[in-house]
């Protein structure tokens, strides 16, 4: 039976654009359904049914955002509405996570999916946040909205805006980190990720403000809604588990730190989820208006 390539081509590339087209699609619904289903089926397979499977889950929704942005940008071959300076700042929370999990044991998942999978997760992150950039930067260039990622531009050039966030987290991490791993460039770097994570969102959230009354695309959105869910799964985890997170000299004070800069990840997001569910419900394309507050 023969195959008529040039007739699947066309229809793989309506699906895309349908996904990219601003509002709610059949396949952004199947995307979501496509990816809870393979999250169960990790969860059967390599899991013990342990609760701290929720670091594997963040960790697989986090892949997922940076999958879904770079569908996007292929697919409509611009990086318009993306912000460099938020993906600059993942790309370092992922390259600091993995300094720390790949060499000590000690922020890894309980459950057997803390043996191998959490560390592929995380590695397959950074290789996404790294293709994400790099569309940005250097294949899409021409689409990029430079000015409207303004984020950090106080007196120094605007592609290093992101040091305005790298910076303070990184100062917050070296004198208040866990002591779980005993070695100080392993745990300041676990530390430096989730403080720097909690915060890389905000230069994107800020160019949305920037673009207020203007569609948001739907798998930008998606995008950004991804990485929002995975703190809140994460911070599901660690709500249960902060006390764990002492410091060398035994203070709980660091795992309350960390609680509360994944609530302030969360409240930071809150203006989005709420207009991104007001879209969802109302089936037309995600618009921010002009006095948000998410910046």
């Amino acid at each position: 039976m023969a195959v008529d390539f040039e007739a699947l081509m066309l229809k793989a590339n309506r699906l895309v654009n349908r996904a990219i087209s601003g509002r709610p699609s059949n396949s952004t619904i199947g995307s979501w359904a496509g990816f809870f289903l393979f999250c169960f089926m990790v969860y059967a397979f390599f899991s013990d049914g342990d609760f701290s499977f929720l670091l594997t889950f963040a960790g697989i929704t986090r892949a997922f955002a940076f999958m879904l942005l770079i569908l996007r940008m292929q697919g409509q071959r611009s990086a318009g509405g993306v912000s460099l300076k938020s993906l600059q700042c993942y790309c370092c929370v992922f390259v600091l996570r993995l300094t720390s999990i790949l060499r000590h044991e000690g922020y890894l998942p309980y459950d057997k999916s803390g043996d191998w999978l959490y560390h592929v997760v995380e590695t397959l992150s950074l290789l996404c946040a790294g293709v994400a950039t790099a569309c940005v930067a250097v294949r899409f260039s021409s689409s990029y909205n430079a000015k409207d990622d303004a984020f950090g531009h106080f007196h120094i050039p605007s592609e290093f805006g992101a040091v305005f966030l790298i910076g303070p987290c990184f100062l917050v991490a070296a004198i208040f980190h866990p002591n779980l791993n005993k070695d100080w460039v392993s745990d300041v770097s676990w530390t430096f990720s989730m403080y720097l994570e909690s915060l890389a969102i905000m230069p994107q959230l800020y160019m949305f403000q920037k673009q207020a009354g203007e569609a948001v695309e739907t798998l930008v959105s998606h995008f950004v809604l991804a990485l929002g869910f995975a703190r809140i799964v994460e911070m599901a985890f660690w709500m249960s588990s902060f006390h764990e997170l002492a410091d060398v000299n035994g203070s709980k004070f660091v795992g309350i730190l960390v609680l509360v800069v994944q609530f302030v990840h969360v409240a930071l997001m809150a203006d989005f989820f709420y207009f991104y569910a007001i879209a969802l419900k109302s089936g037309m394309p995600m618009q921010l208006p002009t006095q948000s507050g998410l910046v």
